[in-house]
């Protein structure tokens, strides 16, 4: 059997087994990659905080002379409504070149293909120097309140999951912007910092609202100073390794977001949200009753910090931002807002890989507005993280409008391709003897 056919196959398996995140149920797929890969005389262990929500971790023995390189994937999967579908969400089917199913992009594609890269190179008797392991992990989309997956493992099997690089979710996407093509390499990752403003007022009978003071109607003012936000641009590493690929040069961080908009409108939306802290207001709750004006108003913003920003600074430019008024600040935890260097020996694996895929291309770094797994290994272990699964059949517009949504589905022939990208990765970090 092909490799091709090995990963479509797989994968379509993958999608079979429901996932969907709450409740998860991972373990049925932990243990069908332990099935899966035994045969081939790769190491597998469970770890599980419960028994239904166990994660993966298969690996092949290094020498112990260089690096331990990690591939990183997560089993769960958001919910899916079957009656949006074109397709049976848990059916892996193959139409047209592709194979659908949640998840499919989202990401048992690519826990798919990094099974059978490691299946594929312990059957050639790949011996790296330092260990080749494989984590498909448990709990990746629910990202807050919860403790099953990597970051369990990162506390209670440090060992395990220890590693000097690893490859995760985030980017690989092939774009083309004034006649460059670059593959998007994600290297950082905003911190998310969700606030609560508390606006104050004096409730009253709805009835005779000149009697009160409505602190809903105070917090109308505030959401639209909060929608009109501009923060302060600046630049970070990775936005600035995204001009160089892009333009060869970097402007200014005042200039950054009319240069790229000058080279093509797609850039500026890239850049926009990487030139500084983002606000967006989300949910509002008040008074539980029609005929009861609120003396409190609860305001929930989605904030993003750029990586090493603190909540502290934040505060002071959203409080400067919105003037005195009759309100209260509180945050409501957050996780990201990490980064790895650039330069490493895992960036020059990527780029040697996206030269030889396609002569003139170039890997492109960005920060990833969001956040994944990665910050936990940056975290623990201070680990050089990228996220990049190349897609080079699907545009990056539609890949990014399927995941989460109905219809996901991948190509098999980005399938393949990823596929090949990790067994050179793998051979290029980890040099083996065979």
């Amino acid at each position: 059997m092909s490799r091709r056919d090995e990963v479509v196959g797989l994968l379509q398996d993958l999608i079979r087994l429901d996932t969907v995140n709450p409740p998860g149920n991972e373990t049925r797929v932990a243990e069908l990659l332990r099935d899966y890969l035994l045969p081939f005389g790769v190491e597998c262990e469970l770890y599980a905080r419960v028994p239904e929500r166990a994660n993966l971790v298969a690996r092949i023995r290094g020498r112990g002379d260089g690096p331990r390189l990690l591939l990183l994937s997560h089993t769960d999967t958001v919910l899916a409504d079957r009656d949006e579908w074109s397709v049976d969400p848990w059916s892996g089917e193959l139409r047209d070149g592709h194979v659908w199913g949640r998840g499919a992009l989202d990401m048992k594609g690519q826990v798919a293909a990094s099974a059978v890269a490691i299946a594929s190179l312990a059957r050639e008797g790949f011996e790296p120097a330092g260990d080749l392991i494989f984590a498909a992990t448990a709990d990746e989309e629910l990202g807050e309140g919860v403790d099953y997956g990597l970051s369990w493992l990162c506390r209670e099997h440090p060992e395990a999951v220890r590693c000097e690089y690893a490859v995760n979710e985030g980017a690989g996407d092939r774009i083309e912007i004034a006649g460059r093509v670059l593959y998007l390499c994600s290297s950082a990752e905003k911190r998310s910092s969700p606030f609560v403003l508390h606006v104050r007022g004096r409730s009253g009978h709805a009835s005779m609202p000149g009697i009160a003071d409505n602190a809903l109607v105070r917090a109308a003012g505030l959401i639209e100073r909060l929608g009109d936000f501009v923060p302060e641009p600046r630049l970070t590493p990775e936005t600035e390794g995204f001009f160089a690929a892009l333009a060869d040069e970097v402007p200014t961080a005042k200039d950054a977001l009319s240069s790229a908009r000058s080279v093509d409108p797609l850039a500026a939306e890239m850049v926009e949200p990487l030139l500084g802290l983002t606000v967006a207001p989300t949910m509002i709750e008040a008074s539980q009753k029609r005929n009861v004006i609120p003396g409190q108003c609860d305001v929930t913003v989605d904030c993003r910090l750029l990586p090493g920003q603190t909540e502290d600074e934040a505060e002071a430019v959203v409080r400067a931002w919105l003037g005195e008024g009759e309100y209260d600040f509180e945050w409501r935890g957050g996780q990201g807002g990490t980064r790895s260097e650039l330069g490493t020996p895992l960036w020059a694996a990527i780029e040697d890989f996206v030269r030889a895929l396609e002569p003139g291309a170039r890997p492109a770094p960005i920060c990833v507005a969001g956040f994944t797994d990665s910050h936990w290994l940056r975290e623990a272990f201070g680990t050089v993280a990228y996220g990049f699964f190349p897609m080079k059949a699907m545009s990056a517009d539609l890949a990014a409008r399927l995941i989460h949504s109905a219809d996901e589905r991948i190509s098999v022939d980005d399938l393949e391709l990823g596929v090949d990208f990790l067994r050179f990765v793998a051979r290029a970090v980890g040099p083996g003897a065979a």
